[in-house]
């Protein structure tokens, strides 16, 4: 079974990627303090996306 893309987000095959915006870790932090006990407030990626978005420049 193949995963279906959306065409938004990270890394693919074929080596690009799309760099973390200030306002997409903004999205992802949001998302995980209205529901922690989902994914993505478990996982405790929103601190990360605020990590990788600060090492980017913050760019929107």
């Amino acid at each position: 079974m193949t995963k279906s893309s959306s065409g938004k987000g990270g890394g693919g095959k074929d080596g690009r990627s799309t760099p973390m915006t200030g306002k997409a870790a903004s999205r992802v932090q949001s998302a995980g303090d209205k529901n922690p006990s989902g994914k993505t407030g478990a996982s405790g990626f929103g601190p990360q996306a605020q990590s990788a978005a600060a090492k980017n420049g913050g760019k929107k």
